[in-house]
Protein backbone atom coordinates (compact mmCIF):
# COMPACT_ATOMS: atom_id res chain seq x y z
CA UNK A 1 0.00 0.00 0.00
CA UNK A 2 1.67 3.41 -1.22
CA UNK A 3 1.82 6.11 1.75
CA UNK A 4 0.10 9.24 0.58
CA UNK A 5 -0.86 12.33 2.15
CA UNK A 6 -4.19 12.98 2.87
CA UNK A 7 -5.96 16.49 4.45
CA UNK A 8 -7.22 16.01 7.65
CA UNK A 9 -10.78 14.51 7.81
CA UNK A 10 -13.59 16.99 8.75
CA UNK A 11 -16.92 16.68 9.82
CA UNK A 12 -19.37 16.17 6.78
CA UNK A 13 -22.18 18.22 9.01
CA UNK A 14 -20.26 20.88 11.01
CA UNK A 15 -16.47 20.57 9.63
CA UNK A 16 -14.76 20.28 12.80
CA UNK A 17 -11.82 18.08 12.75
CA UNK A 18 -12.65 14.10 13.22
CA UNK A 19 -10.44 11.65 14.49
CA UNK A 20 -8.77 9.03 12.41
CA UNK A 21 -9.51 5.46 13.40
CA UNK A 22 -6.60 3.65 12.23
CA UNK A 23 -8.51 0.65 10.52
CA UNK A 24 -11.83 0.42 8.34
CA UNK A 25 -14.17 2.85 7.23
CA UNK A 26 -12.85 6.58 7.71
CA UNK A 27 -15.31 8.42 9.84
CA UNK A 28 -17.67 11.05 8.05
CA UNK A 29 -18.91 12.83 11.43
CA UNK A 30 -17.15 14.06 14.22
CA UNK A 31 -20.07 13.11 16.79
CA UNK A 32 -23.64 10.84 16.99
CA UNK A 33 -25.19 14.43 17.20
CA UNK A 34 -23.88 15.66 13.73
CA UNK A 35 -24.50 11.85 12.21
CA UNK A 36 -28.23 12.62 13.48
CA UNK A 37 -28.24 16.22 11.85
CA UNK A 38 -27.34 14.68 8.51
CA UNK A 39 -29.90 11.81 8.72
CA UNK A 40 -32.55 15.09 9.40
CA UNK A 41 -31.70 16.81 6.21
CA UNK A 42 -31.25 13.86 4.29
CA UNK A 43 -34.97 13.09 5.27
CA UNK A 44 -36.38 16.32 4.78
CA UNK A 45 -34.69 16.88 1.06
CA UNK A 46 -36.08 13.34 0.08
CA UNK A 47 -38.64 13.45 -2.56
CA UNK A 48 -37.67 16.98 -3.65
CA UNK A 49 -35.60 18.53 -6.62
CA UNK A 50 -32.04 19.49 -3.51
CA UNK A 51 -29.50 16.74 -4.56
CA UNK A 52 -28.65 14.62 -1.60
CA UNK A 53 -25.61 15.92 -0.94
CA UNK A 54 -26.61 19.68 -1.42
CA UNK A 55 -25.59 21.46 2.24
CA UNK A 56 -28.88 23.75 3.37
CA UNK A 57 -28.15 26.55 5.82
CA UNK A 58 -29.99 29.15 7.27
CA UNK A 59 -29.60 32.73 6.63
CA UNK A 60 -28.20 32.90 10.17
CA UNK A 61 -25.59 30.15 9.16
CA UNK A 62 -24.73 31.94 5.68
CA UNK A 63 -24.12 35.32 7.60
CA UNK A 64 -21.86 33.76 10.19
CA UNK A 65 -19.87 32.15 7.53
CA UNK A 66 -19.10 35.39 5.37
CA UNK A 67 -18.42 37.43 8.21
CA UNK A 68 -15.55 34.37 8.90
CA UNK A 69 -14.71 35.11 5.49
CA UNK A 70 -14.62 38.46 5.84
CA UNK A 71 -12.33 38.40 8.93
CA UNK A 72 -9.64 35.96 6.63
CA UNK A 73 -9.61 38.89 4.18
CA UNK A 74 -9.02 41.83 7.28
CA UNK A 75 -6.33 39.46 8.74
CA UNK A 76 -4.90 38.94 5.12
CA UNK A 77 -4.60 42.61 4.73
CA UNK A 78 -3.02 43.33 8.17
CA UNK A 79 0.00 41.18 6.93
CA UNK A 80 0.43 42.65 3.54
CA UNK A 81 0.23 46.28 5.18
CA UNK A 82 2.86 44.99 7.96
CA UNK A 83 4.57 43.54 5.29
CA UNK A 84 4.62 46.84 2.95
CA UNK A 85 5.74 48.82 6.57
CA UNK A 86 8.39 47.01 6.99
CA UNK A 87 7.08 44.97 10.14
CA UNK A 88 9.70 42.59 12.28
CA UNK A 89 9.70 39.25 11.76
CA UNK A 90 7.96 38.75 15.34
CA UNK A 91 5.08 41.00 14.53
CA UNK A 92 4.74 39.02 11.28
CA UNK A 93 4.74 35.94 13.02
CA UNK A 94 1.77 36.76 15.09
CA UNK A 95 0.05 38.39 12.30
CA UNK A 96 0.67 34.72 10.30
CA UNK A 97 -0.51 32.74 13.59
CA UNK A 98 -3.79 34.93 13.64
CA UNK A 99 -4.69 34.52 9.97
CA UNK A 100 -4.02 31.16 9.56
CA UNK A 101 -6.37 30.39 13.26
CA UNK A 102 -9.46 32.91 11.32
CA UNK A 103 -8.72 30.49 8.14
CA UNK A 104 -8.89 27.12 9.73
CA UNK A 105 -12.62 28.85 11.37
CA UNK A 106 -13.78 29.89 8.04
CA UNK A 107 -13.44 26.32 6.89
CA UNK A 108 -16.30 24.88 8.69
CA UNK A 109 -19.72 25.61 7.41
CA UNK A 110 -21.81 25.76 10.63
Amino acid sequence: MSVRTRRDQTCAWCGRPVADTGTGRKRRYCRQSCRQRAYEQRSATKGTSIPDDAVVLTAEEVSAAADRAFEVRCAAEDVSTAVTEGADAAELHQLCVELLAKARDAERLR
